[in-house]
């Protein structure tokens, strides 16, 4: 076992992922050292979260003029590139939401540091582009979401033997739901995932199953195969969260109950695996029966829909990226209905040419068009 402290810079610390992050963190004080932490808006939470883990540095997109450039007790404000490349740290995790996370990603990687990536969008954007800086600068993306931290797992010790890929899916809140029902589906229903407990954003992508599309993608680019050898099933208890097959016909499964400490835990803490008693153990008997079924992508329009226009080159991934999240938005203040989600976002999608993209702004500014294209087709101001 490593007993070396590792220093983390945590973007994102007052959301779903990052709170829990920081519940390892306190479990483990004497193997993991806040380095950084950073917000968009929840300053109050941030402030509380500084004084407690004293970071040296901090940032806060949303924070009044008068603290940018000052001081939290010890922590001093810094811009994100200054956070994820200081000596101090060893590791970056992006728990954040949306397009924000690339470039501070982008930032580290080139650093060399390691990047326990929490956040979808970056690698669905910019996949090709992240993995080969990864590459030339010695650095690891290292998966944090259940499903491809699952396959991770299933993979430590294997050869190149890999066959396929099975990432499951719960099936989220509207799963089962006829095309009338979705009509009537409110935000606060569609919020009510059965299995996890998430973050807004990722909750409705996870009824969508757009979620799903993006996890794909994330697999493709992180484990270096080919489409086809990605399929993913829908299994409503959530407790085998991927499956990897061998050429030999062998299936590897992690398996535990729905909890996102135990990945989290994994990516902070590998290659060691240690006894935490926060964490839910899986019991067979009490667990009783694990059943799949396959994806109806009648069901689920955003599915197909990812796959599509998210395993393109260009900036169409971008796009999909931007115009999901301004879609998801839209549904949860009221501006558009639940089944008009998949809609809007074509309607995007199909209204933009691809282009080549060579730069994380590149991507960027793809994402922008993205949802201000949603906007426009839904007349928001």
């Amino acid at each position: 076992m490593d007993n070396r402290l590792i220093g983390i810079t945590l973007l994102g610390s007052t959301g779903s992922i990052g709170t829990q992050t920081l519940d390892i963190v306190r479990r483990f004080p004497d193997r993991i050292k806040v380095v950084g932490l950073s917000a968009l808006n929840s300053t109050d939470l941030l402030t509380s979260q500084i004084e407690e883990f004293k970071p040296k540095f901090f940032n806060c997109s949303n924070l009044s003029s008068q603290l940018k450039n000052g001081m939290i007790g010890e922590s001093k404000y810094c811009s994100y590139e200054d956070m994820v490349t200081d000596k101090e740290v060893d590791l970056v995790v992006t728990a954040t939401v949306g397009d924000v996370a690339l470039l501070p990603t982008v930032y580290a990687l080139k650093a060399g540091k390691n990047v326990a990536l929490a956040n979808k969008e970056s690698i669905v954007m910019a996949g090709e582009m992240l993995m080969k800086i990864a590459s030339d600068n010695n650095a690891k993306l290292l998966p944090v979401d259940s499903e491809p931290n699952a396959i991770w797992q299933c993979l430590r010790g294997e050869n190149k033997s890999l066959f396929k890929l099975f990432i499951t899916a719960s099936g989220g809140a509207m799963r089962g739901m006829s095309d009338e029902e979705k009509k009537k589906i409110t935000p606060e229903l569609a919020l009510k995932h059965p299995t996890w407990t998430m973050g807004p954003k990722i909750t409705i992508d996870s009824a969508t199953l757009m979620n799903k599309a993006f996890e794909v993608i994330e697999a493709k680019w992180l484990f270096d195969v080919a489409w086809e050898q990605i399929e993913v099933v829908i299994h409503p208890q959530s407790i085998i969260h991927s499956m990897v097959e061998f050429d030999d016909g062998s299936v590897k499964a992690q398996i535990s109950p729905p909890d996102m400490k135990l990945p989290i835990q994994y990516a902070l803490l590998y290659p060691d695996r240690i006894f935490n008693p926060d964490l839910v153990r899986f019991n067979p008997v009490q667990t009783g029966s694990l059943t799949f079924e396959p994806v109806d992508v009648n069901q689920y329009p955003c599915f197909s829909l990812g796959l599509d226009y998210g395993s393109r080159l260009g900036t169409l991934p971008a796009v999909l990226c931007g115009a999901d999240e301004m879609a998801v938005e839209s549904f949860l203040n009221g501006s558009i209905n639940f089944s008009d989600i998949p809609i809007v976002i074509k309607g995007a999608l199909e209204a933009h040419t691809s282009l080549s993209a060579k730069t994380p702004e590149d991507y960027l500014k793809a994402a922008a068009w993205g949802r201000n294209k949603i906007k426009e087709i839904i007349n928001i101001k």
